[in-house]
């Protein structure tokens, strides 16, 4: 294990130290291409026409760029404004824009980003037909289903690299390429060449090609999303990757994303934590796959009154906005209705920018502890020669100490450290190098220089983590099809927590259950039910997860406070999965107080 760990720190140091080199003449794979980290806004999640039915309009594009002008005023930074999917015209093949969201066109938005210092972005879902119709000089490329265009065959690929030169020389400068499809060929290749062979054709293709389009144009940025490797559904999955991220394309896009925010399979309370894991894990599993961390765009702050986000709006927002830009990544993307954020809001906003911009420009940061979908204390650190700050979690339900690891000699003295952020509740106990956290706790750790007051972030209120939790001995038995229930004697002191998780009774692995998104998929809170009763009278139970969840869920946990039970008498809890397959149920109770 050890030696694995050299080799990653080993490849992020040599991409440091190639930050001079210039884009047209990067050569080794993870070479940088960026010169400095940037800060985009992407209006996805202010929007949503994949999993709500929210449509990208003009207006509401101008709206958030507003957003974006206001909250530079009180000192954030924006570098880069993208516009997600479904800007396009369905029969115009990338080059006009839909009506009637769109009656000018762009060129209004383009003018006025680029008269405010910003660079306009646009999505692309590459070679796939995504809600775009193919256009006539692409047809020679079609698999036979219709789906999707092969990148070596026919006229798809030249007139999609024309049309990115037509965007960039109007103005655009970062490309985001969504949903390829790498196994797509014309039935008469389908016939003579094996699978692997059609694949290699298409990525080798699409690699040269943008290769050629950033020696053109070396102020481009590109950056990769669905299908370009890596499996991002579930925390649980085994590793490594099914689907093998190819370091190759380290030479041609700046970044490479880590999967859309989403619950991980690592129960929490709190449901916005169990997001935050899903995005450390999945940053985890890339650096594990040798990307550098600079190069993992982890997607991971999303804002928004849509169904992508499960309805967030800005819940839990202040951790998300630190441990997206903790883990290092020099693509750091802020999603969203950012109306939602309030003047105050944005001076602290700025100030977290400001501290770990500059820390990600050292290219020094650094992981460490366990993985986080396996309910592993772990954490991220940042350093330079003025100290260093760290970012500590625990995913587990139990308090735990945590070590962290002096990252260089020239850290600052190690004894020198203060808690700069935390969540609400369980105050954590800072000893030396060594933090003990409450159940599913984050916390943010400053040495040297990072340990005055200037760098206090303050407590995240809307996290409460319990002062006090214990197991208490449970007996869960079956109970009818995919239902268990165990009895317990409720506690003289404190409250009841209650986590149920859903397994595979075929194969015994961690499943999740998909109901489908907004307008028509069904609340999870109805997927997965808990029911707590006391001499057959039901208690209220508190639940977070109770959304509707496009993503999937493979968990359910729930609180019963103590004023709703009578202490020392039998409590009977049930746990129920609706799933339509036979589901194996866990379950596990614990008490705790706040």
């Amino acid at each position: 294990m050890k030696s694995f760990i050299c080799v990653v720190l080993f490849v992020s140091a040599v991409w440091t130290q190639t930050s001079t080199v210039p884009p047209s003449s990067v050569a080794d794979v993870g070479g940088l291409l960026a010169r400095d980290p940037i800060f985009v806004y992407n209006n996805w999640s202010a929007y949503d026409e994949l999993s709500d039915n929210i449509p990208l309009t003009e207006r509401l594009t101008m709206k958030e760029l507003d957003e974006i002008l206001r909250l530079r005023q009180f000192g954030a930074r924006f570098d880069y404004y993208t516009i997600d999917a479904f800007w396009f015209d369905p029969d115009g093949g990338y080059r006009t824009w839909r009506k009637p969201n769109w009656p000018n066109g762009p060129d209004a938005w383009i003018r006025r980003c680029r008269d405010n210092g910003i660079l306009p972005g646009l999505w692309f879902s590459t070679n796939t037909l995504v809600k775009i119709n193919a256009a006539p000089q692409w047809r020679d490329s079609l698999t036979e289903s219709k789906g999707a265009m092969s990148f070596f065959e026919g006229g798809f690929l030249p007139d999609f690299m024309r049309t990115l030169q037509y965007w960039y020389d109007r103005g655009i400068r970062l490309y985001k390429f969504d949903f390829v499809d790498f196994g797509a060929s014309t039935p008469s290749a389908a016939k003579m060449k094996s699978p692997e062979e059609i694949r290699a054709l298409n990525e080798n293709a699409f690699r040269e090609a943008l290769r050629n389009f950033r020696q053109r144009n070396p102020d481009a940025v590109l950056v990769a999303f669905n299908g370009f490797g890596g499996d991002v559904e579930s925390t649980a999955g085994p590793f490594p990757f099914q689907h093998p991220v190819d370091l190759r394309w380290l030479e041609v896009f700046d970044s490479l994303y880590s999967g859309d925010p989403r619950p991980s399979d690592v129960p929490e309370m709190n449901f916005w934590r169990s997001v935050d894991i899903y995005s450390d894990h999945m940053v985890r599993r890339y650096e594990q796959s040798f990307l550098p961390l600079e190069r993992i765009d982890s997607t991971g702050f999303m804002l928004g009154n849509t169904g992508t986000i499960y309805y967030r709006k800005t819940q839990a927002w202040k951790g998300a906005l630190i441990l997206m830009m903790a883990r290092g990544g020099w693509v750091n993307t802020v999603y969203g209705n950012l109306e939602f954020l309030t003047d105050a809001d944005a001076r602290w906003f700025a100030k977290v920018q400001s501290l770990y911009l500059a820390l990600q420009a050292k290219g020094r940061t650094k992981t460490f502890g366990g993985i986080p979908g396996d309910v592993q204390p772990y954490g991220f650190g940042s350093l330079d020669a003025d100290g260093a700050v760290y970012v500590a979690m625990n995913p587990g339900q139990s308090i735990t100490q945590i070590r962290l690891p002096q990252l260089s000699k020239e850290q600052i003295g190690i004894s020198s450290g203060r808690i700069m952020f935390r969540d609400a509740g369980f105050e954590p106990v800072l000893t030396d190098d060594t933090i003990a956290l409450g159940p599913g706790q984050m916390a943010v750790v400053g040495f040297g220089k990072y340990a005055e007051k200037q760098y206090d972030f303050g407590v995240q209120e809307d996290v409460r983590i319990p002062r006090v939790i214990a197991p208490i001995a449970a007996k869960f038995s079956p109970n009818g099809t995919n239902s268990i229930r165990a009895e317990v004697i409720a506690p003289v002191k404190g409250g009841l927590r209650i986590i149920m998780q859903q397994h595979s009774a075929k194969e015994g692995s961690i499943m999740r259950s998909w109901k489908g998104g907004p307008p028509k998929g069904t609340n999870m809170g109805e997927v997965f039910v808990l029911s707590v009763s006391q001499n057959g009278r039901t208690l209220p139970i508190e639940i977070n997860y109770d959304k509707v969840i496009w993503s999937g869920l493979s968990w359910a946990v729930g609180e019963v406070r103590q004023n709703q039970f009578r202490p020392g008498a039998a409590v009977t809890i049930q746990c129920l999965s609706s799933d339509r397959e036979p589901v194996s149920l866990t379950g596990t109770v614990y008490v705790i107080e706040y």
